[in-house]
């Protein structure tokens, strides 16, 4: 096992057993320069950006993925921050690869939803060791990022729809079951949220569902995430396009994701 000094027993026993677990202060010394990699990113958007409101819905709901080799905030981070030491403790894992970055920011009276999602399905990529890191860079508190406890060990993945028109990815939707409404049966499902400070994190398996309120406080809520894989992650084919869709990938199912596009993050421990 891979030790972490952010990273304690009890956070490995929360993240294995519900999916996700709150880090305190994980990005706490790089909220200045994730700060300045997402203005960076919001001012030369890539080309997955996207707007993510509705005619009628008030605020701005900016996303973009994808960006973390042109933004070099963001790689500073994650070479350099206790990022994949944390997810190599929580994940068992002895090696940790990067996956993806994405930025996702709410304007001030954003009215927007994030729709209840797992990221899974949206993937080409299975295996029990994967984290996301979710750390807002403004305090947040009805806008925090919200997670099902145990979805993760659901037998069926949920549908992935597109934000917008909420069109499936995929023609094979007896695979899937579509998304539940958590707040609709409070009864059933335990939902996890926290209230945050800059660099404050959760950390969330792939297969977990979560979403977030919209915002509608006085204040941006400017989120990094940060996305990572373990060391039995490989590649597998989906019956239909996959968000990030890295075109070209050239990988073959049961595959390690090729290091030259995802490579292995040295583990920083402290």
């Amino acid at each position: 096992m891979v030790a972490s000094s952010v990273i304690g027993q009890e956070h490995i026993e929360a993240y294995q057993r519900d999916g996700a677990v709150f880090v305190k202060g994980l990005f706490r010394a790089w909220v200045d320069v994730l700060r300045a990699g997402i203005e960076r990113n919001m001012e030369a958007p890539g080309p997955y950006a996207s707007e993510n409101l509705e005619e009628g819905e008030t605020g701005r709901f900016f996303d973009d993925y994808c960006n973390w080799t042109r933004i070099p905030e963001f790689e500073e981070a994650i070479r350099r921050s206790p990022a994949a030491g944390a997810a190599a403790a929580l994940m068992g894992s002895q090696r940790v690869q990067v996956f993806h970055d994405h930025v996702l920011v709410k304007a001030p009276g954003t009215s927007k939803a994030t729709p209840w999602h797992q990221d899974a399905p949206y993937y080409f990529v299975e295996g029990e060791q994967t984290v996301s890191f979710w750390s807002p860079m403004d305090p947040v508190r009805e806008a925090s990022l919200r997670c099902v406890a145990g979805s993760h060990r659901w037998e069926k993945p949920v549908l992935p729809t597109k934000w917008l028109s909420e069109e499936t990815f995929y023609a094979d939707a007896d695979s899937y079951m579509a998304a539940p409404d958590p707040d609709a049966e409070p009864e059933r499902y335990r939902v996890l949220e926290w209230e945050m400070e800059p660099g404050d994190a959760v950390a969330f398996n792939f297969k977990t569902l979560h979403g977030a309120r919209g915002n509608m406080s006085a204040n941006w809520r400017r989120a990094f995430s940060l996305r990572m894989v373990g060391d039995d992650a490989r590649y597998v084919p989906r019956p239909g396009p996959t968000s990030p869709p890295f075109p070209g990938h050239g990988m073959v199912e049961g595959q390690r994701l090729r290091e030259d596009w995802f490579p292995f993050i040295a583990v920083n421990t402290r």
